[in-house]
């Protein structure tokens, strides 16, 4: 990676001068960042942010003040860097990976748009990360640590915690929240290694704000922590800047002999930061008339119980203001090795009335439907669409015990017999079609060839067309998510 800087014209002392906040963790790193440059941000800052993935455009992983960069300068700076990778190429050996090209490419951008800070969003792990070039970052953060990207990181919370602690470098505060057993002590013992003091954040609720609770712009209890994490960061980073002063945070040490941070009283500007905050794709709730999407790009057991818990909640709210039946709807799909079983289990609870698989893909046209041009690679998603869809059927004929027949509350008395219906989609949009019936005006507003659907299948969606709402939780992967927004926020495919 730093071979790959120097050829990009940059070097590492340079990234010094970005007064960086980094940050890893398997669910909410990307959430905390957020929160993190929000109230930032919101003190005058010019702040960078990096991130991944991105959801619709790539530009997203590349923000100024919070923005996606424009993809003029977006252009502009790609070839830029591109070009000197290329001119060296054959003399150094090596085309750099897509990551790689644009962490470096962020680093150019920040440092030519003179941004005051960077926050840099680890992409996988954090030891050999491409983000992990960063030498003097002003602190740290680790979120919550789950089991993910086994095949890198390894199938246990010890390893993935010993490449999430990574990040730390000598002198450098870093943060955690509190971690799975397993994982707290090799945080502190890779802390001791590296020689990097690590404190570990409280609950928010232990935040004494003026204005009382603190409020979060992002929902679901799951965030809480990730909140309390970005109030540390931040804090910190505004200690070392010299606001208000330059004294590390105030800790005790418990019996571990770990550091734990102080709940100070955030400022008007913290809390205002907190509600403030935007993050597309995780915990979003998007409202077009009759249709309500929650988005949550879920894709560890842990997240996906988070997400469960989160939509029971949320969609009980909007229905006890409902006009009549409600039909809920799951949209769902995984990538890789994760475990699809597990994920469907957990969302059991949800009582949907439907369930709908699909690729993640955002459209395919009609000719490639009816001659089934697909290549392998596709064929291997739809296959997984239909073992999901087989799971999912299983799931709702076992109780908890796994042997005796599942009993869901009915929520639509005039409905029943259409609960736990299932079906298997081609892409994203025409799943999308077929779950709001027409009676999502953004959705038939775009001009796109309506797919060919057997009677069999319009007539399931009877109960669509009838219900007075549609609740649709949209959940599994990032990917689906992202594909979902593309043509539910028409804004950011622009």
């Amino acid at each position: 990676m730093r071979g790959f800087l120097e050829r990009a014209g940059l070097t590492v002392d340079e990234l010094d001068r970005l007064n960086i906040i980094h940050v890893t963790g398997t669910k909410g790193k990307g959430s905390t960042c957020a929160f993190t440059e929000q109230i930032l941000r919101n003190y005058g800052f010019r702040t960078g942010f990096f991130s991944s993935p991105h959801l619709v455009q790539v530009t997203e992983r590349i923000r100024i003040n919070g923005q996606p960069i424009g993809k003029e300068l977006f252009t502009k700076y790609f070839w830029q860097i591109y070009r000197r990778l290329e001119e060296t190429k054959d003399a150094h050996g090596g085309t750099m990976p897509y990551f790689g090209i644009l962490t470096i490419l962020a680093f150019h951008i920040f440092l030519q748009e003179k941004v005051d800070l960077a926050v840099i969003e680890v992409g996988i792990g954090g030891a050999y990360d491409n983000t992990n070039i960063i030498r003097r970052p002003w602190v740290c953060g680790i979120s919550f640590l789950d089991i993910d990207h086994t095949d890198i990181l390894g199938d246990t919370i010890k390893q993935i915690a010993w490449h999430k602690a990574g990040i730390y470098k000598p002198g450098v505060p870093a943060f955690t929240i509190r971690q799975p057993e397993d994982a707290m002590p090799v945080l502190e013992e890779r802390a001791k290694e590296i020689g990097c003091p690590l404190w570990v954040c409280p609950q928010l609720e232990d935040y004494q704000a003026e204005c009382g609770p603190l409020h979060l712009g992002l929902a679901g209890q799951h965030q809480r922590s990730n909140a309390s994490l970005a109030l540390q960061l931040s804090h910190t980073w505004l200690q070392m800047r010299g606001l208000p002063d330059n004294s590390f945070p105030c800790s005790t040490v418990n019996n571990g002999g770990m550091l734990q941070a102080t709940a100070f009283s955030p400022s008007p500007v913290m809390v205002k930061g907190l509600a403030d905050t935007e993050w597309p794709g995780r915990s979003q709730t998007l409202k077009h008339g009759a249709v309500t999407y929650f988005l949550d790009g879920a894709h560890t057991l842990h997240s996906i119980q988070a997400c469960s818990e989160w939509f029971r909640e949320t969609a009980a709210e909007h229905e006890r203001n409902a006009s009549g039946p409600v039909a809920r709807v799951l949209l769902f799909n995984v990538t890789g090795e994760r475990d699809a079983a597990a994920f469907l289990k957990l969302l059991v609870p949800c009582h949907f009335d439907f369930a709908v698989f699909c690729p993640c893909i955002a459209e395919v046209s009609t000719s490639s439907i009816q001659e089934k041009k697909f290549d392998m690679s596709v064929k291997e998603m739809l296959t997984r669409c239909w073992d999901n869809e087989r799971i999912w059927r299983l799931h709702n004929h076992l109780d908890d015990n796994g042997d005796n027949p599942l009993l869901i509350e009915d929520r639509l008395p005039n409905l029943p017999e259409h609960r736990g219906d299932t079906l298997v989609f081609p892409c994203i949009f025409s799943a999308l079609q077929w779950i709001t019936q027409g009676r999502d005006s953004v959705l038939a507003d775009q001009a796109k060839m309506t797919l060919p659907v057997k009677p069999s299948v319009t007539a399931k969606a009877a109960p669509l067309r009838e219900a007075s709402e549609i609740h649709v939780l949209i959940t599994g992967s990032l990917y689906l998510v992202g594909g979902a927004l593309k043509h539910l926020d028409t804004a950011s495919s622009k």
